[in-house]
C-alpha cells in the first residue's frame, strides 16, 4: 500500500492576511489536505478558514499535538498516513517542529519510513536573524530561557561569553507576558558593548525590529509586554 505524505506547513505569525505570508503553492497544498495534526484546535481551524479552504471544518480530521499530549498518543496520529492518506502538520505561529512539540511526530514518520515534505511559510527565527544585522555565518537558537531570574542572568551571561568566543548570534525566546522580565535581565548582566536585536510582531502592521546596544537600550523606552518577540544577542570580544 503508497504511504501517504507528511506535510509540514507553515502558519503566519499573527492575525495578519495568509496571503502575505503564505506562498500560494502552500496553500494549494493545504487545500488537499483532510487529515491534520494541530497545536491548538481552535487556532488551527481559524487558520484554515482564513486560508479559504473549502471542505467545510467538520469533515477534516484533527489530532492535538501539544505539551499536554501523552507520548504514547503520537503514534495513532499516524494512522491515516500509513493508510494512504496525506497528513499536514500546523504549529500555533511559524515553521512546524521549530521550539514546538512537531519534533516528536515527525521523527516516528522517520521511523516508519513515511516521506516527509517541508513547505514554504514564516519562520520568526530566520526572519529576526535576516533583520538583526548580526552574524548570519554562524548563530545558535537556544529556546526559552529559564524562568527564575537568578537563573536566566546566569544562563545569559554564559550565551554572552558563547557568542564572544564563537562570534556566534545567540537567538532565544521568551512567553510574551515574561518579556519585561527579561530585558530587564538583559540590561542588568550584559555588557554595555554588546548587541541586542528586538524582533517583536515580525510580518505584523505594527513589527518592532530594532538592534542597538545594551548601552543604547538603556535609554531607549520600548513596549514589549505581551507582544511574541525574538532575542539576539552578539557580544563584542
Amino acid at each position: 500500500m503508497r504511504l501517504g505524505k507528511l506535510f509540514l506547513i507553515p502558519a503566519p505569525l499573527g492575525d495578519g492576511a495568509v496571503e502575505f505570508v503564505i506562498p500560494q503553492g502552500t496553500l494549494d497544498v493545504l487545500h488537499t489536505l483532510r487529515f491534520f495534526v494541530v497545536e491548538e484546535l481552535r487556532t488551527a481551524r481559524r487558520y484554515l478558514k482564513k486560508a479559504g479552504i473549502k471542505t467545510p471544518i467538520e469533515q477534516l480530521t484533527f489530532f492535538e499535538l501539544n505539551e499536554h499530549t501523552p507520548e504514547t498518543d503520537i503514534a495513532a496520529f499516524l494512522e491515516p498516513v500509513l493508510e494512504g492518506n496525506d497528513m499536514g502538520l500546523l504549529s500555533e505561529a511559524g515553521a512546524p517542529a521549530v521550539a514546538d512539540p512537531g519534533a516528536n511526530l515527525i521523527a516516528l514518520a522517520h521511523r516508519q519510513h513515511i516521506e516527509v515534505m517541508p513547505l514554504v511559510g514564516p519562520s520568526s527565527l530566520l526572519l529576526a536573524l535576516m533583520a538583526a544585522g548580526l552574524n548570519g555565518q554562524s548563530f545558535a537558537f537556544v529556546g526559552y530561557l529559564p524562568v527564575k531570574s537568578q537563573e536566566r542572568q546566569q544562563r545569559l551571561r554564559q550565551l554572552e561569553k558563547r557568542s564572544i568566543a564563537e562570534r556566534q548570534t545567540q537567538l532565544f525566546i521568551e512567553t510574551p507576558y515574561r518579556n519585561r522580565a527579561l530585558l530587564n535581565d538583559l540590561l542588568t548582566v550584559c555588557a554595555p558593548h554588546t548587541r541586542l536585536c528586538i524582533a517583536a510582531n515580525i510580518t505584523m502592521p505594527d513589527a518592532y525590529i530594532c538592534t542597538q546596544t545594551i548601552a543604547e537600550w538603556k535609554k531607549t523606552a520600548v513596549d514589549i509586554h505581551k507582544k511574541p518577540c525574538i532575542f539576539l544577542i552578539q557580544g563584542q570580544g
